[in-house]
This record gives structure tokens, C-alpha cells and sequence, in this order.
């Protein structure tokens, strides 16, 4: 009988706990994707102002340099923007980050920024370019400055919570 009441109460902790592991590593994961489309967007800022080159060429070299965890999104972007002849930037954006944002874990003002990016993208000239790139790159600082603050506070607290979690239910069970 106490053979079973260990097992039991090893798999409630062991459960809660790997739960709020979980929960906890939503926070690194929001981090982790804001600092690799900072990446990917500088890459697509260096292609763009600097290189001069197409936009769907410039999607495909920011898809094959950054990281892919981040990166196939531009691919995305690409497909979806040579696919409807008809459509604009900003609506390939929408389509793409929409369908993906649950998988980022990104918040709503993560989403508007990059939205943001493809509202202005290809609307004007290179400078004005380089100024919409300066200032989309300074938001995703300031989200990734934020991301780091949520991480730092609620990652370690998630952990702790399922382990005290699992622990009251198997004392309350005793």
C-alpha cells in the first residue's frame, strides 16, 4: 500500500512539475523567436537598402541566412506573395503572421510589429526604407527588453509553481 501511495505521489509531482516547466518555457520561447526575427530583419534591411535587390529574392536570402526556427517565415512570405499575383506586401504579412503567431508565442503588439513591416515594405523609396527599418528594429528591441523582463519573472516562478503544486496535492493526499 505505501508502494503504491510513492508511485502515486511521484507521478503527481513529477506531472505538476513538468507542467510548469512547460508553462515556464513559453517565456524563453517568445524571447528566443524576438531575437532571431531581429536577425532576419536586419538581414532583410542589409538586402533591401543596401543591396537593391527584389524583394522576392531578398525573402529568399533572409529564409536561406537566418535561423530557420524564424526564418521560414520569409519563405512563407514569398510563396504566399508570388502565389496571389493580385495581392500587396502587407496583405502576404497579414496571412502568414496570423497563421504562425500561436507558434512563436507572440503577443499582440509582437504581431502589430511585424505587420507594421509590411504595411510600410516596399511603399517608398531606399531612405525611407532604411528609416522604417530603424524604426521597426528599435521596437523589436524595446519587445525583446520587455520579453526578457516577463522571462526573468515568470519563467522561474512557472518552475516553482508546479513543483509546490505537486507537492501540496501529494501532502493533502497523505
Amino acid at each position: 500500500m505505501v508502494f503504491i501511495k510513492f508511485i502515486g505521489g511521484l507521478l503527481i509531482l513529477s506531472s505538476t512539475t513538468i507542467m510548469g516547466f512547460c508553462y515556464g518555457k513559453k517565456y524563453s520561447i517568445r524571447l528566443n523567436n524576438l531575437i532571431y526575427m531581429e536577425q532576419c530583419i536586419k538581414i532583410l534591411e542589409t538586402e533591401i537598402v543596401y543591396g537593391a535587390v527584389p524583394l522576392p529574392e531578398a525573402l529568399t536570402n533572409v529564409y536561406n541566412k537566418g535561423n530557420k526556427q524564424v526564418s521560414f517565415v520569409f519563405q512563407e512570405i514569398k510563396n504566399h506573395l508570388l502565389n496571389n499575383k493580385g495581392g500587396d506586401v502587407s496583405e502576404s504579412f497579414s496571412y502568414v503572421i496570423n497563421s504562425i503567431k500561436d507558434k512563436f508565442n507572440f503577443k499582440g503588439e509582437d504581431v502589430e510589429m511585424l505587420l507594421s513591416l509590411g504595411r510600410v515594405l516596399g511603399s517608398s523609396d531606399r531612405e525611407d526604407q532604411e528609416k522604417n527599418f530603424k524604426l521597426v528594429l528599435n521596437q523589436i528591441i524595446g519587445l525583446e527588453k520587455e520579453a526578457k523582463m516577463e522571462r526573468d519573472k515568470n519563467e522561474r516562478m512557472f518552475k516553482n509553481l508546479g513543483i509546490l503544486t505537486g507537492l501540496a496535492i501529494v501532502i493533502i493526499l497523505l
